[in-house]
């Protein structure tokens, strides 16, 4: 972001903060003006998709509707019949631009729509983590990496409210299927919630503080997120700060009354009074209180406030200039996997086979609440056709299927072309909201038609359109590979923008793609069945498996190609040494060294070389995409801080560092990282888990407190165990054998709880020695 950009959004989130202050102080004096009963009715919808209004009190109805990537604004319950909107590439492509201005940008658009369709909250972005390429609806989340998902959900939400219109920040938390997700139980252990699952949350909070956040359907290791305390108050509201309303997913609540007292506020879709009875009845015997009640229609009066005065009257938007910010936008997500012997940018005087029938029908966003009824549509081949010959062959039919005479003719187009383009991906039917996917593979159609194609014409590039990864078993077999994703109305004149040349591809993946399902982390747990799903790999997912386990996915995360090239060309570091608590200044100096202007991201990496606790080969923390021109070069400026370095220790239940040796990392993808730096950090303000009975004797070796004693146990061990008391002379054969004995007798009283040296002692060793030993390191 610029540094006028910079100072601008500042400012504006100043005045926010200043207004929300305003608004809370309104909303204070309404809700002190109430009924109980009118307190019940705000906590849930009026109908499908508004707040319930308090006339007397002219406290209004708001409106919400779906679209993290386009308005889907529908009437009831017909979601065939939304108004037309503006509809930009899934969550999955944008991610894959790496580009936070891009989705500012975005944000902004979006809403210009909603103001000009009264609509008051848009439901998303979702930041939900994609732990297994199976997921039904990973096409509406944006990474495998919670920094990444973060900074962009982050971003998309600025642009979003710089509109007055809310967010929805979803679905809190640890939503990662489809299968049973009204019922699933998420078993996710301390570590793993915080380090993976829960970071994009909490960046896009802090970051943008959306107006409101969605709880999800799950369970949360047995308490489900609608009434889940842990999440909705101590994490969200307390420890990230959040000052808005959480709302329901639709239909998510379980136990209204439960969730109240845990951090639910609206609950959606409206239910009829149903459960405002219940709110009432839990306030007059006393399960809920007053004061909590207060204070939850209290958050969602002021935001009700806030979004109505802020509605912009008769606002309108031009179509137009939205289509051609969904083309620019559709453009840098798409990552170029392979173009051997420089295949692409197609030379336009040469004669093209356009093969597939999601050319002229594309597949251009997902299935579910999502589902946007865009302005217009492009497709490829028509674009295509106004700079370069193109002839054209179905392929597929549109349920996926194929048969001789379609490949025939497929094939006939291909042998009369000097390059054959095989459009290919997932149907609709493949992945959606509501299930998850059952293997990795595309329809067998697609798969039969590129090695058909591959068979009869050398020069063969595949695009794809899916929302996850998928099996390729013909990548080797083809020169070009472009990934567009769901790329949105405008995908097709994009894909056509990048086939000639016309822009440079720029994205990066947002996720890895594995060779097959069977290497994916999740594989032996997902999806999980009766009830509950183990999250076994724990905080080894994506990139961090295949690192972790030297498995080669078919394409690793970060990566992606360009038609010029970059060179890394140096890397500085203001610190040698630091502090856990300081702040480490990075640069990374990259060169365009190609003939044609491009985009790079620069990716940061940091590795931990400490053995004090299993960690990850290496994690993203930092990145920028930049643009560059034939033979210029820039620096890259990031800063490290203390949450760079840390791991979440469950036993002292917060973050920490370790004293000791990191790497710094850079490089244009999770597998290329050519400059590297290292840096000694000093750990400061460690903390300790209090030292008990059952605490492992090395505990009390490592705890400040705890050394002293740690001696003293020492030294009941040798008498109690005879250790060092005997005179008689060994020979050096028995002396080496003494010393091993000594050496496996400490690693297994290292490893032993010190209640264990009373039953062992023989009565050398007593409770109340031990309990004595005990006191003086509390």
């Amino acid at each position: 972001m610029k540094t006028q950009g910079l100072i601008i959004f500042m400012i504006t989130l100043t005045q926010t903060a200043f207004s929300q202050t305003g608004y809370e102080t309104k909303a204070k004096e309404l809700v002190a003006k109430m009924t109980l009963e009118e307190k019940a009715s705000l906590c849930s919808g009026r109908d499908f998709w508004s707040t319930r209004p308090i006339e007397r009190l002219e406290i209004p109805s708001v409106f919400m509707t779906d679209g993290p990537h386009g308005l889907r604004k529908a009437t009831g319950t017909d979601f065939t019949n939304s108004v037309p909107a503006t509809c930009f590439p899934t969550a999955a492509g944008l991610a894959s631009s790496w580009n936070p201005e891009l989705l500012h940008e975005m944000g902004i658009a979006l809403g210009e729509e909603c103001q000009a369709n009264n609509v008051q909250f848009l439901l998303g972005p979702g930041v939900n983590m994609k732990r297994s390429p199976l997921g039904g609806r990973n096409f509406e989340y944006f990474s495998e990496d919670p920094i990444l998902a973060g900074k962009m959900a982050a971003a998309l939400i600025n642009g979003l409210q710089s509109q007055g219109v809310g967010a929805s920040l979803k679905h809190f938390a640890a939503n990662n299927q489809e299968f049973e997700r009204l019922s699933n139980n998420s078993v996710i252990d301390e570590r793993t919630l915080h380090e993976i699952y829960l970071p994009a949350f909490e960046i896009a909070v802090k970051e943008a503080q959306p107006w409101t956040v969605m709880c999800s359907y799950n369970k949360l290791n047995g308490t489900y997120a609608s009434e889940n305390n842990l999440l909705l108050d101590s994490i969200l509201r307390k420890q990230w700060g959040f000052k808005g309303f959480v709302v329901s997913d639709w239909g998510a609540v379980s136990n209204r009354v439960a969730g109240i007292n845990a951090g639910l506020d609206l609950e959606m879709p409206g239910n009829g009074g149903l459960n405002d009875k219940k709110i009432v009845a839990a306030v007059n015997s006393g399960q809920i209180s007053k004061e909590r009640l207060d204070e939850v229609v209290t958050q969602i009066v002021a935001q009700l406030l806030k979004t109505h005065e802020l509605h912009k009257e008769g606002a309108t938007y031009d179509k137009d200039k939205h289509h051609e910010l969904a083309r620019k936008v559709s453009s840098e997500c798409a990552v170029l996997l392979k173009n051997s012997n420089n295949i692409l940018p197609l030379d336009k005087s040469k004669k093209i086979a356009l093969i597939g029938n999601f050319a002229k029908a594309p597949r251009y966003q997902g299935a579910g609440s999502s589902q946007v009824n865009p302005t217009r549509i492009a497709n490829v081949y028509d674009a295509l056709s106004k700079t370069a010959t193109v002839s054209f062959a179905t392929g597929y039919t549109a349920d996926a299927t194929t048969d001789a005479k379609l490949i025939a003719e497929a094939q006939e187009q291909a042998k009369n072309s000097q390059i054959a383009v095989v459009v290919a991906g997932l149907p609709d039917t493949y992945e959606s909201e509501g299930f998850d996917r059952s293997n990795m593979d595309m329809p067998e159609a697609f798969n039969t038609l590129i090695e058909a194609v591959a068979k009869v014409q050398p020069n063969v590039v595949v695009v794809l359109m899916n929302g996850s990864a998928v099996a390729m078993p013909w990548a080797g077999k083809v020169k070009g590979i472009i990934e567009c994703w769901l790329g949105g109305q405008a995908g097709g004149e994009a894909l056509a923008d990048i086939l000639t040349g016309k822009v440079n591809p720029s994205g990066k993946l947002s996720e890895s793609f594995a060779v097959k399902l069977e290497d994916t982390p999740s594989y032996l747990n997902f999806p999980g069945r009766d009830g509950t799903t183990i999250y076994g790999e724990g905080i080894f997912i994506g990139y961090r498996y295949y690192d972790k386990k030297k498995v080669a996915p078919l394409f690793p995360f970060g990566f992606g190609l360009s038609y010029t090239t970059f060179a890394y060309t140096g890397m500085d570091i203001s610190k040698g040494a630091a502090s856990d608590t300081d702040h480490v200044k990075v640069s990374v100096k990259v060169k365009n060294t190609g003939k044609a202007a491009g985009k790079e991201v620069v990716q940061l990496y940091v590795q931990d070389e400490n053995k004090t606790i299993i960690r990850p080969e290496k994690e993203l923390k930092h990145f920028a995409k930049v643009s560059l021109q034939p033979g210029e070069e820039t620096t890259v400026s990031f800063e490290l801080s203390y949450r760079d370095f840390a791991y979440y220790s469950e036993k002292v239940h917060s973050w920490q560092t370790s004293n000791g040796k990191y790497n710094i990392l850079a490089g244009g993808s999770s597998a290329d990282l050519p400059l590297h730096r290292s840096l000694d950090i000093t750990a400061t303000n460690v903390l300790y888990a209090p030292l008990t009975r059952n605490s492992l004797l090395k505990e009390f070796a490592q705890h400040p407190k705890g050394k002293a004693v740690y001696a003293k146990l020492m030294e009941s061990m040798g008498s109690m165990f005879g250790a060092g008391n005997s005179t008689e002379k060994l020979t050096p054969a028995q002396e080496d054998a003494r010393k091993k004995m000594q050496a496996m007798m400490m690693a297994i009283l290292n490893e032993m709880p010190v209640s264990k040296l009373v039953s062992m002692g023989g009565g050398k060793f007593t409770d109340q020695m031990l309990d004595e030993m005990l006191l003086q390191v509390q």
